[in-house]
């Protein structure tokens, strides 16, 4: 049970450190509206799809995303991509499975859509290693205590080595290349998006695969200079290695359960 409160704890923790220490919220009442409105849609579709009231913790990690991720003038953004985050785990569905995770979606939908209007958080720690330094041992204590070490610790090796070769293949040095994993965006990123088990297949392997995957897609849209690399990729590589795995491996994994803890 407690494992079900600590992300939501560790995300807040997130927030009042990166915005004490560089201000990032534009305006506290837009991270607000997209925390209420994902956890509203939450609880009526849960409702009215499973009869009971679902638990808001995750639909307080989306909207508490989406609220810390967009950037926009306007308060629409932030209520779109929290609505399409909760939504999308409701309707895109393949044997009983939601593909995205859903902040991931929203925010990569909204920033798709509305170039013009929306972009995302892009502040990084810089010199002020403190905060950084707090994040990342608490969120690895975390991840650690949910099984999913593995997943964050191999994206991070993944994005540096990926950086190095950035820097080769274009010149750039190579502390500007690996300067984004610096920012509070990318511990949202490393330490809730990539690690959702919700939307992760089955095997302790194939999840080491799918996030190095996840890395090298990233790092060939930073090369074509898409500006939102990490979200794109992970919408891209993530879905389609689950749908891979339940149309091929899932009589296998129902044959032999113990698969799914290798």
């Amino acid at each position: 049970m407690i494992n079900r409160y600590l992300p939501p704890l560790f995300i807040t923790c997130i927030l009042i450190i990166a915005h004490l220490t560089f201000g990032i919220l534009e305006a506290y009442e837009r991270t607000f509206v997209a925390i209420v409105t994902a956890i509203a849609v939450e609880l009526v579709l849960g409702k009215i799809t499973y009869g009971k009231w679902p638990h808001p913790a995750s639909a307080y990690i989306s909207g508490i995303s989406v609220g810390i991720l967009i950037r926009s003038p306007f308060l629409w953004p932030y209520v779109l991509a929290s609505v399409i985050s909760i939504v999308c785990k409701y309707v895109l569905r393949v044997r009983g499975r939601h593909l995205w995770n859903p902040s991931n979606f929203g925010v990569s939908v909204v920033l798709f859509l509305a170039p013009a209007t929306v972009s995302v958080l892009s502040v990084q720690w810089g010199n002020n290693i403190w905060p950084m330094a707090v994040i990342w041992t608490l969120g690895f204590f975390i991840v650690w205590r949910v099984g999913r070490l593995h997943v964050s610790a191999t994206y991070v090796v993944a994005f540096v080595a990926f950086g190095f070769l950035r820097s080769a293949i274009t010149g750039t040095p190579w502390p500007a290349t690996l300067a984004p994993i610096t920012g509070p965006m990318y511990q949202l990123f490393i330490f809730f998006m990539v690690t959702d088990p919700k939307v992760a297949v089955s095997t302790r392997r194939g999840r080491i695969v799918v996030v190095i995957l996840v890395a090298f897609v990233e790092m060939l849209l930073r090369l074509a200079e898409v500006i939102y690399a990490p979200f794109y990729a992970l919408f891209l590589v993530g879905p389609a290695a689950l749908v891979w795995e339940l149309m091929s491996l899932q009589p296998a994994i129902r044959a032999n359960p113990q698969r799914a803890s290798n």
